[in-house]
């Protein structure tokens, strides 16, 4: 059995263009048992080592990679964006990435992960530069500005046609805020500002995230989806110990590269 996706795109590469695969994975078609059922990626959340290295393993399969070729982040809710490595490591539970919320790419030969359970991920590449990129943008993330650092640093690397895809996550009906913290990010992002279901003070993580990339103008897609509400996606809020969900995407050779 395999991963089952909430949302897929493969696009080969045409011309002069990279091709892209991206993806935003469910919770089902997965080893991982209760409570982490069933497609768990997250290896630091106290599921069974050799459930999540089953479940990255059939990631990769689904991607036509192996699993030496995914590469996680550390997420720790900073703006750090670092270039992911190239070199082959060991399959299975080994070391991510050093501690950063965005990772980036030249080589077709990796895909990059964010791992979520509330958060927004961000996915961007740039298919005339060949250029990649995975965001994990929680409330601190996005006040801080880790998808602006994103955009900024594929632009350094050469970008000038990126574009984006806003993967699912907690809506603000379901993220209430202390009120200072929702201030704290209208001052930064004025669309973050929002209400919650039971009309206290709320943050809109995505929105916030989608206003950051239009002022970027990068073009974009916000897919729809609330990881609180729907069961078919890992939530802490609604769960506490829970499993992580995944973006990921990997840049695809120009048509005829060998």
């Amino acid at each position: 059995m395999g991963p089952v996706f909430r949302w897929r795109e493969r696009e080969s590469g045409e011309g002069l263009e990279f091709g892209v695969d991206w993806a935003f994975t469910d919770r089902w078609g997965g080893a991982s048992q209760e409570p982490y059922d069933e497609f768990n990626l997250g290896a630091h959340v106290g599921d069974l080592p050799g459930a999540v290295e089953t479940n990255r393993h059939r990631l990769a399969h689904a991607l036509r990679l192996s699993a030496t070729q995914l590469r996680f982040m550390d997420q720790v809710h900073g703006t750090d964006v670092l270039v992911a490595d190239v070199l082959g490591r060991p399959a299975g539970m080994d070391p991510p990435t050093a501690s950063c919320d965005g990772i980036v790419t030249d080589s077709d030969e990796v895909a990059l992960v964010v791992l979520v359970a509330d958060c927004t991920p961000v996915l961007l590449v740039d298919r005339v530069a060949g250029l990649a990129g995975a965001v994990h943008a929680g409330r601190k993330g996005m006040v801080g500005g880790v998808v602006p650092a994103a955009v900024e640093r594929l632009r350094q690397m050469g970008a000038e046609r990126l574009e984006a895809v806003v993967g699912p996550s907690i809506c603000p009906r379901c993220y209430e805020v202390p009120a200072a913290l929702r201030q704290e990010a209208a001052e930064v992002v004025p669309s973050a500002w929002s209400v919650s279901a039971q009309g206290t003070p709320a943050i809109d993580v995505a929105a916030g995230v989608v206003e950051q990339l239009s002022r970027a103008d990068v073009p974009l897609r916000w897919l729809p989806g609330c990881s609180r509400e729907d069961e078919g996606l890992y939530s802490h809020r609604r769960a506490g110990t829970t499993g992580r969900y995944a973006g990921v995407i990997r840049l695809l050779p120009k048509e005829g590269a060998a």
